[in-house]
């Protein structure tokens, strides 16, 4: 997983476009703090931290999470949700949320989200790439 961090004042967010399906939690949630028409596309500032948090830990995949930086301004860290959940709908991706371990070809992924393959057509596994919606 390749991860850009964003350092804000209070809070740092990172992203890994490799897991991101463009879902737009977080663009509809906070369109001053993300916004995919200007560079770079994440202003941490642009919000208070305790916003810029609770959107960031909206996002179904896992593309977006506090820091690696420390926490600052009493932005406290994500707790994995419990008990885990699946969200198992027809024609998308797995949304699964807890404290999840995902074993790779790469070795374990540590994380409180993702967005799991359930076609087996992705190019990025076990992580959904919506390889589901292309003919």
């Amino acid at each position: 997983m390749t991860n850009r961090v964003y350092r804000g004042q209070d809070i740092d967010v990172s992203f890994d476009a490799a897991l991101c399906i463009h879902a737009a939690v977080c663009v509809k949630g906070l369109p001053e703090v993300f916004n995919t028409s200007r560079k770079p596309w994440i202003l941490p500032d642009a919000a208070a931290a305790d916003q810029v948090a609770a959107i960031v830990q909206q996002c179904p995949t896992g593309a977006l999470r506090q820091g690696p930086g420390e926490l600052r301004a009493g932005v406290p860290a994500e707790r994995a949700d419990r008990p885990t959940t699946i969200d198992a709908r027809s024609n998308r991706p797995l949304i699964v949320r807890g404290d999840l371990v995902i074993t790779t070809d790469d070795g374990p992924i540590e994380t409180p989200r993702a967005a799991l393959c359930r076609c087996g057509k992705t190019g990025n596994s076990p992580f959904c790439d919506l390889s589901h919606l292309k003919p």
